[in-house]
């Protein structure tokens, strides 16, 4: 397994953009907007997603603001078989939020699993 991504929602995308890419020198390595689910995913980073850990900007397209608390998403991780990685977690005890299967909105085969704190850690199904 290897650290993917961690998500965090956004109130205005191009100024939150703008901070990562001119601000901390990164840059927008994709962008992606769901019509269908009122949201926009961009991720940022300082290299390839194939070669470290990024950032997803989750823009809720219907949401003005957030409370600090609630800003927070995940934890992502790349696993081979997203079912069975469910299956061994819950064997060692782990506790599974969300079963694996195709994400809304999309076909990615993701899983939330929950750490002793209940933040979600994000399975993403990877060949």
């Amino acid at each position: 397994m290897r650290v993917l991504h961690t998500m965090i929602r956004v109130v205005d995308l191009e100024k939150s953009i703008r901070f990562y890419t001119e601000v901390l020198g990164m840059t927008l390595l994709r962008r992606h907007d769901y019509p269908e689910g009122r949201f926009t995913l961009a991720f940022v980073g300082y290299g390839p997603e194939s070669e470290g850990a990024v950032i997803e900007l989750t823009h809720n397209w219907d949401t003005a603001a957030y409370e600090l608390g609630n800003a927070f998403g995940h934890i992502a991780l790349a696993v081979p078989d997203a079912y069975a990685a469910c299956a061994e977690i819950k064997a060692r005890g782990g506790v599974v939020a969300r079963e694996a299967g195709p994400m809304k909105h999309g076909k990615t085969v993701i899983a939330f699993v929950e750490d002793p704190d209940g933040y979600k850690i994000e399975l993403i199904q990877r060949d």
